[in-house]
């Protein structure tokens, strides 16, 4: 086993934690806590996303009150020696783990329409929440009954720090997504309600901000002009891609001197789109990872963006049930090769599907965020509709899912939900 150059405690708070404090903005005076030689192999622990505000009970107003000021809390900086900007960080997962007894069980939930929401928040606009027992690399959960299967095991979130000049362009480009749909919410075609809620951007702020090791007028700087860690950007971020599992390798631009990578997020298993938001199960764990560097990597090969190679460990899921979905939204509305709108449909067409088993749509909605399910934007050349397939792993559940068994009903009782529905 490597050395765990990274430890966490689950039970304390993230800005209490007994090494290295964890660091959730994106910021080029971020201050490395680990630094390794390229060829090298660490281990870094990693909190949960959320820092432990989400527990192993049946309370979803703990997901309704997740402060999203304070998440992604991320392992790290590692610098690694002889990065120089320019350069590629080729990273190669080699293993993802639990915590084991330290912590136990995983979590999804289905945020608020008032606090972040989801790919289908108005749909399911109250928050949700469903537990998740970690058996190995097998999950099931008491809230989902008959669903069990190998997960596809990833970290959410893993990238290298920006340069001022970056951090710069991210935070205009995104201040002025925000200033466009204040002015004019219609400007933003694939926002759910056409509303402030949930948010199109998460511009920076102090409120809730750790700057890891950061001290001073540094500190003051990362928590001021950082970026969230919300999205994904040029620098990797938070991706959410199922498939960086298990012996993958990332190739990331180096922006700073020695990469300053982080990574966290530690996903046991998510389908592709992450629908719900909070919709992979969500978990504290451990990653191994080995550094490489390509000198001169971003103009000798014409890459400004990560690219990665998958693992090929995981499960081996064969057959599917797939839905389509077109570019006509569910109040029949015609749009013009819109892939989200047609992902939306075969989401929406597979949540429905799944109720005529006995699931609650917030169970299936959960399914479908948890379950590796492969996602394809399948036809986007034929006017007016784009077509999006989902297709669900039959091997996910504990009976058969095909068509031919939809006589098949059992009462599956329901997820716990808040006690203060909007819907």
């Amino acid at each position: 086993m490597p050395e765990v150059r990274f430890e966490v405690d689950v039970d304390e708070a993230p800005d209490e934690q007994p090494g290295a404090d964890p660091f959730n903005r994106w910021h080029p005076e971020i201050e490395p806590t680990v630094t390794a030689e390229p060829g090298e192999t660490v281990r870094l622990e990693c909190l949960d996303w959320t820092g432990g505000q989400i527990h192993d009970n049946d309370d979803a107003n703990e997901v309704r009150d997740v402060d999203l000021n304070q998440v992604h809390y991320l392992s790290g900086p590692v610098e690694v020696k002889g990065a120089e900007p320019g350069d590629l960080l080729k990273v190669t997962l080699l293993d993802i783990g639990s915590l084991n007894e330290r912590s136990e069980f995983g979590f999804t939930g289905i945020f608020s329409q008032q606090n972040g929401g989801g790919f289908l928040t108005d749909h399911f606009p109250d928050a949700a929440k469903a537990i998740w027992d970690l058996d190995g690399t097998y999950v099931s959960s008491r809230h989902v009954p008959d669903v069990r299967y190998e997960g596809k095991i990833h970290p959410g979130l893993l990238g290298t720090a920006p340069s001022e000049e970056l951090l710069e362009e991210w935070n205009d480009r995104e201040t002025g997504l925000v200033e466009d749909h204040e002015a004019d919410p219609e400007s933003i075609p694939n926002h759910p309600t056409g509303e402030s809620e949930p948010p199109v951007a998460s511009p920076p702020t102090a409120d809730g901000a750790l700057p890891g090791e950061a001290t001073g007028d540094a500190a003051d700087r990362i928590a001021e002009e950082g970026a969230r860690t919300v999205p994904p950007r040029e620098n990797g971020g938070n991706a959410d891609i199922k498939d960086l599992s298990l012996g993958s390798t990332i190739y990331f631009p180096v922006y700073v001197e020695g990469a300053k990578f982080g990574i966290g997020d530690i996903h046991a298993s998510q389908g592709d789109g992450e629908i719900t938001f909070c919709g992979a199960i969500e978990m504290a764990g451990y990653v191994d990872l080995q550094f490489e560097v390509v000198d001169d990597g971003v103009e000798k090969f014409g890459v400004d963006h990560p690219v990665f190679e998958p693992g090929h460990r995981g499960p081996d899921f064969s057959d599917y049930v797939v839905f389509e979905g077109y570019s006509v939204t569910e109040d029949g509305d015609q749009h013009y090769i819109d892939s989200h709108v047609a992902y939306r449909r075969a989401c929406l067409d597979a949540i429905d599907y799944l109720t005529n088993f006995g699931y609650t749509r917030e169970q299936a909605y959960m399914i479908l965020g948890t379950v590796p399910v492969e996602g394809r934007q399948s036809g986007v050349v034929d006017v007016p509709n784009a077509c999006s397939t989902l297709a669900v792993p039959k091997a996910a559940f504990e009976f058969d899912v095909s068509p031919d068994e939809l006589g098949r009903s059992e009462d599956y009782g329901q997820v716990p939900i808040t006690d203060d529905p909007l819907g």
